[in-house]
């Protein structure tokens, strides 16, 4: 028989908002403070996922997999902080909620589903960018990726907020983009619903086999908890709601 989650784990950054035109100001002008040419937009969609430090990492080496050297040292320590105070005005100014997520929210709110944000976005910017949307409202909880040791694909910040609720994690659900949220999902024993949009380097978000898959959240039909096909039997496709 279907019921209502327990819970409801959203992640942020290609989820639930389209925040890169924001990080792609701050990372060009973090390169520009080191001389160094700007990297675009196109460049930033493929390098967000894996939290700030990361993206800087990213933007220093121009590449998906940065060598130890732009990952530490003075450097680094000079990029992220520049990163952080460009980061600091340019976020919430032209990122966008993607389409279908308001409704979604508001549908769940009215199901009394309570609704974390799990992100690997450090707090500050977290919360400021919930904030400047008017989506912090929605919201019982919210984890950034320095909130714990450990971020995702680590299943921790997804148990966190289980435990704060004793909650079932099998009754519980996991809403991302990327492969990190698929992988922390799986990790933690939740279910798994995935959208086609967002952040995912390139790689099909179906590849990763999400128990669900659907173009809006407000497609996903979540009372499915318990009618899930067993493990092995692949991702289902919603039918689009257009």
């Amino acid at each position: 028989m279907a019921q209502l989650p327990q819970l409801i784990m959203l992640d942020l950054d290609g989820t639930l908002v389209d925040s890169v035109p924001d990080l792609a100001v701050a990372v060009d002008q973090m390169l520009a403070s080191l001389d160094r040419p700007a990297a675009g937009e196109a460049k930033v969609r493929d390098w967000v996922g894996n939290g700030a430090s990361m993206l800087v990492a990213r933007a220093l080496s121009d590449s998906m997999d940065p060598q130890p050297c732009h990952t530490e040292g003075e450097l680094y320590e000079a990029a992220y902080l520049a990163f952080l105070k460009a980061y600091a005005k340019s976020n919430g100014r032209f990122a966008q909620i993607y389409p279908g997520v308001e409704t979604a929210l508001e549908k769940w709110t009215q199901q009394k589903v309570p609704l974390a944000v799990v992100t690997n976005k450090p707090m500050l910017f977290t919360k400021a960018l919930l904030k400047s949307l008017r989506l912090s409202r929605y919201f019982h909880f919210v984890v950034g990726g320095d909130s714990l040791a450990q971020k995702k694909p680590d299943p921790a910040p997804l148990l966190h907020v289980i435990e704060q609720l004793d909650a079932e994690p099998q009754a519980c659900w996991i809403i991302g983009d990327s492969k990190n949220d698929v992988q922390a999902g799986r990790a933690a024993d939740c279910k798994v619903a995935a959208v086609t949009y967002g952040y995912n380097h390139g790689e099909n978000i179906a590849d990763s086999e999400p128990d669900l898959l659907v173009d809006r959240l407000d497609q996903l039909d979540l009372t499915l908890v318990a009618d899930l096909p067993d493990e092995g039997e692949g991702p289902e496709q919603q039918p689009s709601a257009h």
